[in-house]
């Protein structure tokens, strides 16, 4: 049903879906960023998913092979992903795709990029608009591992709160050792904590996902661990950090969150943000899923 190609996008590999199918008009298009932490993940890890995707939605999905940490250091992954995205964007016609119609999606920290990728093409005028961007349980912040998804599902299989870190410090390619104190919080000065508050904070949580949460006391905040961690506070890090101005350029949304995943949290709060800055979501949430 598919024709399948191996491509590079501007010498980024990517792995192309097109549907055999002849098609009347033009499709849409899918550009398809994968998780994996930014340390594991291939398009070929992902290829049933991305060949469902292209026969269920008879679209051509473009699969992004960006080159993985700490091997290419952050934040080489998402301006990979930025380039593919803007060369699909550019060339979409050559695949028989609407370039009116392509939306960006990712899982995990695909979701990251996805959400990176789009709040840095918002509101450029030089390329077509990304028509919709889909997160699936996407990792948003690193202010805070003490919100109530943390709490709850701090022991749940696969992507505990502690291995979440853990992952974040071998992403970045720092000491293991960093991984306690940012659980909790001591990597946050006041003054930042005060100023993300708005936007990252247990009160913006629906009551119904807080029962028996317990606020934890603030931790003592370390300049040392700060000073080794300064790119958890930026936006191509936690995209929950960009200034209205910038998520006010957001395209339609669909946020797709799971009861059982520490990142449920990060999920919901980008859906309120970008609620208050009027973008359209859709927000599934599976009650028995997991990350």
């Amino acid at each position: 049903q598919l024709f399948i190609k191996d491509l590079h996008f501007d010498g980024i590999p990517i792995r192309i879906y097109l549907p055999r199918e002849p098609s009347a008009s033009k499709r849409r298009g899918v550009v398809f960023i994968h998780g994996g932490c930014g340390i594991f993940g291939s398009i070929r890890s992902y290829e049933r998913i991305c060949r469902y995707i292209a026969r269920k939605s008879d679209s051509v999905v473009v699969s992004v092979g960006y080159h993985l940490a700490p091997e290419h250091k952050y934040p080489a992954q998402t301006l990979e992903c930025l380039t593919a995205t803007v060369h699909f964007l550019k060339t979409a016609e050559t695949y028989g795709v609407d370039p009116a119609r392509i939306i960006v999606c990712g899982d995990s920290v695909g979701g990251t990029f996805t959400a990176s990728v789009c709040q840095l093409l918002g509101h450029r005028t030089d390329i077509p608009k990304i028509r919709a961007q889909v997160l699936i349980y996407p990792f948003l912040q690193a202010l805070n591992f003490n919100l109530p998804s943390h709490q709850k599902n701090a022991a749940v299989a696969f992507l505990t709160r502690e291995r979440t870190v853990h992952f974040i410090l071998k992403y970045l390619n720092r000491d293991c050792s960093l991984k306690e104190p940012i659980l909790a919080g001591a990597h946050v000065p006041e003054s930042i904590y005060l100023k993300y508050r708005k936007w990252i904070n247990p009160d913006l949580i629906p009551d119904v996902f807080k029962w028996g949460y317990k606020p934890p006391p603030l931790a003592l905040f370390s300049p040392q661990v700060h000073e080794e961690v300064q790119e958890l506070f930026e936006p191509w890090f936690s995209p929950l950090l960009a200034e209205d101005a910038v998520i006010c350029g957001l395209p339609d949304t669909c946020i797709v969150t799971c009861e059982h995943d520490v990142l449920r949290d990060d999920g919901l709060l980008y859906k309120k943000r970008l609620e208050d800055n009027n973008i359209r979501v859709t927000w599934h949430h599976v009650e028995k899923g997991f990350h």
